[in-house]
């Protein structure tokens, strides 16, 4: 028998169109995307800031203070056609203050003595608060009564709205919670210690105490990171369900000669082990999709001809696809010195290829009489057109789309090539997780034989940048070269004064401290040959010192580089410097990175970091714990949508929880199509779009 009345959630409630007190507050809700009662119990606070206490007010200045309604009234005003004002005395322990609500009569009635509130305001030269926003202060941890100040829940507000405001409606909306569809299995949520989503929601918009907005937060992060590990795990299930990618299966020939006889130096015990795995993958006729992460030098390149080489002796193609020219460039540079006297028909295709060799080449690629080509965005123009493309691979993938690395091994849905993907970025678990989850992930952690570790050192000072530049011109008359990396091309006309251009720092360094000595300019504007031009002269010894924006950040092989000065450091981040030092130290002789910068920059962090540590891994884990994670799943570059209430690494214990539930899901109920998993699949079309819940495969 019921002992009380049960009252079932009618989501059709939540579509109800919002109603703000004012057009301007309406146009505001608009600028936020803020049209139902939905979006509205959906718009998170950001934060909990501390009110102000009533003693600190400032005369004139705008602030929000937590108080108790102590006694009000309406004061008639002599102007004909205005409402009364009210008067309140509100106050918190610190003090009172005579707070001021005009054209608002009724809230005599509506905020009796003893009532707390939450007002925003300014205050005046006589004791009195001139409220421009307000709300009831009792449901949003806004003080407790002995103590002054408490906090308020901050919204995400824009100029014709404010967090005030928000808050208000937020509070005449909060019934509508019990409307909130619970998507997560009760036996999950009880697994995982979560409470159900719209207690989740209440603890957020009206904690009771500190404790509960981070639970609540927890319980919908927890959702957020199943939802992209479903989305992967998904994506996962119908690419291994497919068939027709080429089986690469036959006895090795050219590459067993090639890794053998070819190479000039020995693999290290994580190149051959990345060669094992991915040819595993390559005998099976599902497409591989694995991610070759490792340091720059790691030998990367190394394995992915190796899988390239594989196509190509089994009578079928391979290609590599580069983000910029001068990657695309090195790398066929690189692929030619390496495959030495093999004889395996190789191109390079890229937006500044003549039309007479495109077209020849486009004619080879479609013929299947050219087996190898390394190229950029290029090689994915509607009119490129392989015979028989088995082995793709595209280097740092990171900046390519996720519609562009897939154009490239999904050309030919009935015969999808096999992919490998390559960054230098080394990604951490939690990252590789949430980024890549749909990813086979393999990590070269070793260096080749003979690499030396590159010391890198802080420049703060004019007295240590004098001893920089000493040591520079130090290696350059011991025979070596060096690099010296600005991140600008050209001076800023206004707001960036202080940063160092290339093209003028070339012709003050011409000079000044490197007078003497042979200067080259290479930067991303300067057309493809002039960049192409000034590489080949600076590794032909034609030049001591390349002056240079970040284009060298990639693909530049240099072995008698033995000095690299960054200029303004702190405007880099972690992986972007890790990989431009990773320019020298590629020979035998000691190296140097030099990070220049003011002498307590807002990356001073970053910075020591460098300093410390060598290992790109431990770098990363760095990087990550020093910033957000950016746009994760879908379209865009990194994702389809982008975290609302997940912070990583923060919540790395709940990605890892995530994940596991996810498996299970995935494994038991692969199309979510039993009852406890229904309002799931709904919530994972919802945020992710019907592309997320196409069936698998049988």
């Amino acid at each position: 028998m019921l002992l009380a009345p049960v009252r079932w959630p009618r989501p059709s409630r939540l579509r109800t169109p919002l109603k703000a007190p004012t057009k301007k507050a309406t146009e505001g809700l608009k600028a936020l995307e803020l049209h139902t009662v939905g979006d509205l119990l959906e718009h998170l606070p950001r934060e909990r800031r501390e009110a102000r206490a009533v003693a600190e007010l400032r005369v004139g200045e705008q602030a929000t203070v937590a108080v108790e309604v102590r006694s009000i009234a309406a004061r008639p005003v002599r102007r004909r056609g205005m409402r009364p004002l009210v008067e309140a005395w509100v106050g918190d322990a610190t003090g009172a203050i005579r707070a001021v609500f005009f054209n608002q009569p009724w809230l005599v009635e509506k905020y009796p003595p003893g009532t707390r509130l939450v007002l925003h305001g300014k205050a005046g030269q006589r004791g009195d608060f001139g409220v421009a926003h307000h709300a009831v202060g009792s449901e949003v941890g806004a003080g407790e009564g002995e103590q002054a100040g408490g906090t308020v829940a901050h919204y995400p507000a824009s100029e014709k709205i404010s967090s005030t405001q928000i808050l208000t409606l937020v509070q005449g909306a909060k019934d509508a919670l019990a409307d909130v569809l619970e998507p997560l299995p009760a036996v999950l949520r009880a697994g995982e210690g979560l409470p159900d989503r719209p207690s989740a929601l209440s603890a957020l918009h009206f904690p009771e105490r500190p404790e509960d907005a981070e639970a609540g937060r927890e319980r919908l992060a927890f959702e957020e990171l199943l939802l992209t590990q479903l989305v992967f795990l998904r994506r996962r299930a119908r690419r291994r369900a497919l068939t027709g990618a080429p089986v690469l299966d036959e006895p090795p020939s050219l590459s067993e000669r090639w890794l053998g006889h070819g190479l000039p130096f020995a693999l290290t015990q994580g190149q051959q082990s990345a060669i094992a795995t991915i040819g595993a993958d390559l005998e099976q006729p599902c497409p591989m999709q694995r991610l070759l992460m490792g340091e720059v030098g790691s030998g990367k390149t190394v394995v992915a001809l190796w899988a390239m080489l594989r196509a190509v002796e089994h009578g079928r193609q391979a290609a590599l696809m580069a983000p910029t020219e001068t990657l695309a460039e090195q790398h066929f540079a690189t692929i030619q010195r390496l495959l030495g006297s093999e004889q395996v028909a190789c191109a390079l295709l890229t937006g500044s290829t003549r039309a007479s060799r495109r077209a020849d080449t486009l004619g080879k690629l479609n013929s299947g009489e050219l087996q190898l080509v390394v190229g950029t965005h290029a090689l994915i123009e509607p009119d490129v057109r392989f015979r028989d493309l088995a082995v793709a691979v595209v280097d740092e993938q990171h900046r390519f789309g996720v519609r562009q690395r897939a154009a490239l091994g999904e050309g030919d849905p009935t015969r999808p090539a096999h992919v490998l993907h390559m960054t230098a970025t080394p990604i951490p678990r939690t990252l590789a997780l949430s980024e890549h989850g749909d990813l086979d992930v393999t990590a070269l952690r070793e260096l080749p034989h003979g690499r030396r570790p590159i010391r890198t050192r802080l420049v703060t000072s004019e007295r240590s940048r004098a001893r920089a530049y000493e040591l520079l011109r130090e290696q350059l008359r011991a025979g070596r070269q060096a690099y010296v990396v600005c991140p600008l091309v050209e001076e800023a006309e206004g707001g960036e004064g202080d940063l160092r251009a290339a093209t003028a720092e070339m012709q003050r360094l011409a000079r000044g401290e490197l007078k003497g000595h042979r200067l080259l300019l290479l930067h991303g504007q300067m057309r493809a040959k002039e960049k192409q031009q000034a590489m080949a002269s600076f590794a032909a010894g034609e030049a001591d010192v390349l002056v240079a924006t970040t284009v060298i950040e990639v693909g530049v092989d240099v072995p008698n580089a033995t000095v690299m000065l960054v200029e303004n450091a702190e405007r880099f981040g972690i992986s972007q410097l890790h990989q431009l030092r990773g320019r020298v130290g590629r020979g035998e002789h000691a190296s140097t990175c030099l990070l220049m910068g003011p002498p307590t920059p807002p990356g001073t962090r970053r910075l020591r970091a460098l300093a410390e540590h060598t290992d790109g891994f431990r770098l990363a884990e760095i990087d990550l714990e020093l910033r957000s994670e950016g746009e994760l799943i879908g379209t865009r570059q990194s994702g389809l949508g982008q975290f609302r209430v997940a912070c990583l690494p923060q919540d790395a214990g709940l990605l890892e929880g995530a994940r596991r539930q996810a498996q299970r899901i995935v494994a038991q109920d692969p199309e979510l199509q039993a009852p406890e998993h229904t309002l799931l699949g709904d919530a994972l079309q919802e945020a992710f779009g019907a592309e997320s819940h196409e069936p698998i495969p049988a």
